[in-house]
């Protein structure tokens, strides 16, 4: 299913993608939304902040120690919210 979310790359038994913002109040208003949809499906990924502008967000499904469906259908619901961006 990696081949069905662009830009998400595989790390062990993870998913992971970087993202860039042109700005601090950006980067957070994408963690917020981020957060929104996670909350809504019962999926929580890790994240961090780094820089002013970097956000990097894992993906796995800590009940079975590896990847589900769900953490594919979450990855593509995180790049949904950059479409038109």
């Amino acid at each position: 299913m990696l081949g069905r979310v662009r830009g998400w790359d595989l790390r062990g038994d993870k998913i992971h993608k970087h993202f860039r913002f042109r700005d601090f109040r950006t980067a957070m208003a994408f963690v917020n939304a981020m957060a929104e949809v996670a909350e809504a499906e019962g999926h929580h990924p890790d994240f961090e902040v780094h820089g002013w502008n970097n956000v990097g967000v894992t993906l796995w499904t800590h009940a079975i120690g590896g990847l589900s469906e769900n953490d594919f259908i979450l990855a593509a619901k995180i790049d949904a919210l950059l479409e038109g961006r």
